[in-house]
């Protein structure tokens, strides 16, 4: 049994590997994901098998096909419900319960063999489980409640002073415990006590973040899940969760090394705690004087363009107007435009959530350009329309230095001859730093709901 059940690991592990690999190309990124999650299903089936065959008693059987049912229907509800707006929220929560999960089997590990010794290397790995599953499942939820806007941040200050000593204090008791041991906990104590700990120091490491920052800390979070996950697959001596853990924390730890690229910090400040600049009263984008533009107008200037940039941002999503985007484009082709969709790595809450949005709209993939691609040739654009960004496309990341955001790679779109900005008001982005490209004489803003606003360009270009 023991040969088949390795057997199914194996493939399920192929399975988590291509679809990985497969991920990577967006015209092959359904199929993909198709192979991870068949990847998945042989891993809980040969998981269900093993305890069938370990420990075939009712109880055992009944908690596991209770669990897997809750979670399937839970999954299936949420991955329905859930709006595009919406993602970058779940994708914070699913990482919350990857942590709580990997902190979970590293106490009840510790509790099954209390009265059994564990090996040093066992030891460790049950910490580091508890730990750092410990760290992302509050964290996460820090970080769900920040990019669904219901949490405000308060007292950054204080909170970062807690972190500091709350991680002083991981490091201190691990450290005696595993050495000396001069504290006199059990194995157990210590593991309670510092998962204690961990829950803690995850809500204080995740406070003081400001808002430009979430899409580094959502890779991050979610490497560190993936790392306490590889550790509890140690512990539990369960090969399939140590190959997804190490696949899931490695492939975040390169992510978030791309996220600290496009945001201009090291991953050494990430990993210390510090991934954003203290905030500062920036001001109100009112203080700007702005150039308004009528959809007509808009519709007008765009349909004699010969080279046209689209560059989406958060709003885009919240207007769910992908689809417009689509339509928008199609119209603007016909009339012998060339049109490019530039992405920021950084737009939206979360890495991937412009690309993803515009998938769902079916735009192909060969029309969308990362921002490394376009930077040095944006001159050449005739327009440039902004759906909802902000601080992906601020110049004061180039000018300002006491702006939050200053240092921060963006896509130049002030260079274009023309920028449009669709907006529903003045309000700063994310990051809270006034845009002075509103001001600019080459850029003007139409105001209202982006999804209205292209459905209005559309129409007017259909009569010229």
């Amino acid at each position: 049994m023991e040969f088949f059940i390795n057997i199914a690991y194996f493939f399920a592990a192929i399975g988590f590997i291509l679809g990985l690999k497969l991920m990577g190309n967006p015209t092959k990124a359904k199929l993909g994901n198709y192979l991870a999650a068949s990847g998945m299903l042989i891993a809980i089936i040969a998981t269900v098998a093993l305890v069938f065959s370990n420990s075939p008693n009712i109880p055992n059987v009944i908690f596991l096909i209770a669990a897997l049912t809750i979670g399937t229907v839970l999954g299936r509800v949420m991955a329905y419900k859930v709006e595009m707006t919406g993602m970058p929220q779940l994708v914070s929560l699913f990482n919350a319960l990857g942590g709580a999960a990997a902190m979970i089997i590293s106490v009840n590990e510790a509790v099954i063999s209390f009265d059994t010794s564990l090996s040093l290397m066992e030891s460790i790995a049950l910490a580091l489980g508890a730990i750092l599953g410990g760290i992302a499942f509050t964290g996460s939820i820090i970080a769900y409640f920040k990019l669904a806007n219901k949490f405000n941040i308060r007292f950054q200050n204080t909170a970062k002073i807690v972190a500091r000593v709350l991680l002083l204090a991981i490091v201190s008791i691990t450290v005696l415990v595993f050495s000396t041991n001069i504290l006199g906990l059990s194995f157990l104590n210590y593991l309670l006590l510092i998962s204690a700990v961990s829950l803690l120091y995850g809500i204080v490491f995740t406070i003081p973040i400001g808002g430009a920052d979430m899409p580094v800390l959502v890779s991050f979070l979610n490497a560190i899940t993936g790392v306490a996950t590889a550790f509890s697959g140690i512990a539990f001596n369960s090969p399939i969760m140590l190959i997804g853990g190490i696949l899931v924390g490695a492939t975040g730890v390169y992510l978030t090394m791309q996220m600290c690229t496009a945001m201009n910090r090291s991953l050494g400040v990430v990993l210390a705690g510090k991934i954003t600049n203290d905030e500062v009263p920036q001001g109100v984008n009112s203080e700007i004087e702005v150039q308004r533009i009528s959809a007509v107008e808009t519709a007008s200037l765009l349909a004699f363009s010969k080279k046209i940039a689209i560059i989406p941002g958060y709003g885009m999503a919240v207007a769910q107007a992908q689809q417009a985007c689509y339509e928008l484009q199609k119209k603007l082709m016909e009339k012998g435009a060339d049109l490019t969709y530039i992405i920021h790595p950084v737009a939206g809450r979360m890495p991937g959530h412009m690309n993803v949005l515009l998938a769902e709209a079916n735009i192909d993939y060969k029309y969308i350009k990362d921002m490394v691609d376009v930077n040095d040739v944006m001159e050449q654009f005739d327009a440039a329309v902004i759906i909802g960004a902000n601080d992906v496309v601020n110049p004061a990341a180039e000018t300002e230095e006491n702006s939050v955001i200053y240092g921060m790679p963006i896509i130049k779109a002030y260079q274009a001859k023309q920028v449009i900005m669709m907006k529903r008001g003045m309000a700063a982005g994310y990051s809270g730093a006034i845009n002075p490209l509103f001001g600019r004489s080459n850029c003007k803003i139409l105001f209202g709901d982006a999804n209205e606003s292209l459905n209005q360009i559309i129409d007017e270009i259909k009569k010229i």
